[in-house]
């Protein structure tokens, strides 16, 4: 499995550092069962996956096989999408519910 962690993932998780390691925990959860875990987001985000970490904490992920098995690739158009392996999951953000969703 390759595993990527975005500058804003790593800002976000300084940022929170108190859930530090509820974070790491739910991010081995994900890299173990990334479909599983993870609820697929709708409408501009759509490729997406966020997984709740606590009540109202969530992390905001890609996985790449099933985004481009899906089409999603076409719409989330990541700079590395050419070089990344399809079993790669790309950790996009972390934060309370309704801040990761500025994501572009």
């Amino acid at each position: 499995m390759n595993i990527l962690f975005s500058d804003t993932f790593k800002k976000s998780l300084k940022k929170f550092s108190s859930i530090k390691k509820a974070v790491k925990k739910k991010v081995d959860m994900i890299i173990e069962e990334p479909i599983a875990l993870g609820e697929p987001l709708k409408g501009n985000f759509r490729g997406y996956y966020s997984c709740s970490v606590r009540r109202n904490f969530i992390i905001i992920y890609l996985y790449c096989k099933v985004c481009r098995k899906k089409g999603d690739d076409e719409i989330v158009i990541c700079s590395d999408c050419n070089k990344c392996p399809d079993d790669t999951i790309k950790f996009v953000d972390i934060g309370p519910h309704d801040n990761p969703y500025g994501i572009k």
